[in-house]
């Protein structure tokens, strides 16, 4: 028999699915990417083509084998990373999505949400699910798809459909439809779970009119759930972590003591903070959800996600057309001193926490004859490193401490202008690991744990590597001047649009 030598992680995100091969060390042996379509059907409308992204994932997840010349038998067991709240209803049967995928960024849902508000439903479904009422989250959209879908909520209830956050999905196909699961951790941004009692919650089920029968088994974050199942992977892997993106990155940073915080800064940025065994209730418009489960004891964090961040060089890039390449941002930005008192405010899909305001749209402020496209690259830096800030102090007034550091991770840490910028905004040191695929690492160290790859948290603790540390230069006058422009850019765009009917 062949020595397990690695771990694959699969980590499909909003945009590309990725596999990564890493071995004992924490490095990566091989690691295959490949893009799939983004779907605007309309305004404020995000879908993704489910077999599109299973086509995609597969794929990878070979092609990483290929590359590093491992074959299935090397492989200890595989770990499972996802975008999150993005929704899939499919036939239990054929295996066949009854529509597209309805993406986490989506807003068609914002007038059900508002409905629910109305109806008195926000606290509950609050103090149930840790999160706020927000089109963001899997619930309205499973609605959505109930009953705008011909014949889906007849089919749902006779027991014919099945629900799943995208790490249900690659389960099922994984497994050839014998196993249709999800994790604490993705169930939690369901908005359709119980975090304290770790069940399905029926009233809420009830609210939404969701069959329960939809619903997957929820399973702990670490542990053997299944093995592949496909000719294509040529053997049986088994499939031992499942974890959101967002907390496999908590995982994959080692913010396993109360009060840490790592930021992911991808399409979005998305902040949380290790609350222990708390859950932790919010008082600042922030998310309270699972951050793994690990051997029967269930760990919480306090979340805030802002929704666009690396969407918004994305789009100087094809939108406006300011630079070639999103590494363009850097240089441009770097040309001027400072964003010569112009602020953008990248609300293009409402804003995110601490706001929740589905209505804000994107604004550039303090536009004078003087401004350049280095202004405006810079001010977008600014606007990804001030949303961050506005969420950490929101933890730091939840949790009632100050918080240490910041751990970083994504794409987008690779500028180190934004990562100056960030410990500059927040006067605080920002601190960038050596690997910086920490999403995928988080999926992996839950998967190696299963199997005994790893013997436990302090053969993890001993592969985390710092790669450099940025230090805040900008003295208080300077701070307090830059937040207070950005809160008055903010108010600007606040409320932008008209409330939409529910539908």
């Amino acid at each position: 028999m062949l020595q397990k030598k690695y771990v694959l992680a699969l980590d499909q995100g909003t945009t590309s699915s990725r596999a990564i091969l890493f071995d004992k060390t924490g490095a990566i042996k091989s690691m295959a990417r490949q893009p799939f379509e983004q779907i605007f059907p309309q305004p404020g409308w995000v879908e993704h083509d489910p077999a599109e992204i299973w086509n995609t994932q597969l794929s990878v997840a070979i092609e990483a084998l290929q590359q590093a010349g491992v074959s299935p038998e090397e492989v200890a067991s595989v770990g499972i990373t996802n975008q999150r709240e993005t929704t899939v209803v499919w036939d239990r049967k054929n295996g066949k999505p009854v529509c597209n995928a309805i993406v986490w960024q989506d807003r068609r849902t914002a007038g059900l949400c508002d409905q629910l508000r109305q109806q008195g439903y926000e606290e509950t479904i609050k103090k149930k699910t840790g999160l706020v009422v927000d089109a963001y989250f899997s619930g309205t959209k499973v609605h959505w798809i109930l009953e705008n879908i011909p014949g889906a909520m007849k089919r749902a209830q006779a027991g014919e459909l099945c629900f799943g956050t995208i790490d249900s999905w690659l389960i099922w196909n994984l497994t050839g439809g014998k196993v249709h699961c999800t994790d604490v951790t993705n169930a939690s941004r369901t908005m359709l779970f119980n975090i304290h009692t770790l069940q399905w919650d029926q009233e809420i089920l009830d609210i939404l009119h969701i069959p329960r029968s939809m619903l997957p088994e929820v399973v702990s974050s670490s542990g053997v759930i299944a093995e592949t199942g496909i000719a294509q992977l040529n053997g049986a892997i088994p499939i031992g972590g499942i974890a959101g993106d967002q907390q496999a990155a908590l995982f994959g940073q080692l913010c396993l003591k109360e009060g840490m915080v790592k930021n992911t800064y991808g399409t979005g940025c998305f902040l949380m903070m290790n609350t222990g065994e708390e859950a932790v209730y919010s008082r600042n418009n922030l998310l309270t959800t699972v951050a793994w489960q690990l051997d029967g004891r269930t760990t919480y964090a306090l979340e805030g996600s802002v929704f666009i961040a690396g969407a918004a060089v994305q789009w100087l890039r094809d939108g406006l057309k300011l630079i070639q390449s999103s590494g363009d941002v850097e240089k441009l930005a770097a040309e001027v001193p400072d964003n010569g008192g112009v602020y953008f405010v990248p609300a293009l899909a409402g804003l995110g926490a601490p706001y929740w305001d589905p209505y804000a749209r994107g604004t550039f402020v303090g536009i004078t004859r003087g401004t350049t496209a280095s202004h405006f690259a810079r001010a977008t830096l600014e606007a990804i490193a001030y949303q961050s800030a506005d969420v950490m102090k929101a933890m730091e007034a939840d949790a009632g401490k100050a918080i240490a550091e910041l751990r970083v991770d994504g794409g987008a840490v690779v500028n180190n202008l934004l990562m100056q910028l960030q410990a500059d905004i927040l006067a605080k040191e920002v601190i960038r690991p050596t690997v910086g695929e920490t999403t995928a690492l988080g999926a992996a160290y839950a998967a190696g744990l299963a199997m005994g790859y790893w013997s436990g948290l302090d053969d993890l603790r001993r592969n985390w590597q710092v790669q450099r540390t940025f230090i805040p230069t900008w003295d208080e006058t300077r701070r307090a001047a830059g937040y207070a422009g950005w809160r008055k850019a903010v108010a600007r765009s606040r409320g932008w649009v008209e409330a939409e009917g529910a539908s």
